[in-house]
């Protein structure tokens, strides 16, 4: 399960609607790919597809899809997001996660 807070919930909806999405049907694809200073990166984006082998969850009246994979290295995370004087963007709380990087993009187990 991946949860989002109501800050962040707020400013996938207004993202979300501004590419054209619709928040109601529409969800949020997050997943883990390699890479980035502390070994894997998280990867987050938009999407009205649904693959077979998707796991989807809905939290806070959004839609969150996340592949296979990626799920193992998510779970109990929750999406959050700074506005903060260091920069604005989506934050990843993972609990599974043993070091992660200063900008907070990437994290290792």
């Amino acid at each position: 399960m991946i949860k989002i807070s109501d800050i962040a919930k707020n400013k996938v909806v207004e993202l979300m609607t501004n590419d054209g999405y619709n928040p109601t049907e529409d969800f949020i694809r997050v997943g883990v790919k390699s890479g980035g200073c502390s070994g894997l990166s998280y990867d987050l984006d938009f999407d009205k597809n649904k693959n077979e082998d998707d796991k989807m969850f809905e939290d806070n009246n959004i839609k969150i899809v996340v592949d296979k994979k990626s799920f193992l290295y998510l779970v109990g995370t929750t999406l959050e997001y700074s506005g903060g004087l260091n920069g604005s963007g989506f934050v990843f709380s993972n609990p599974n996660a043993n070091r992660t990087c200063g900008c907070g993009e990437s994290f290792s187990l």
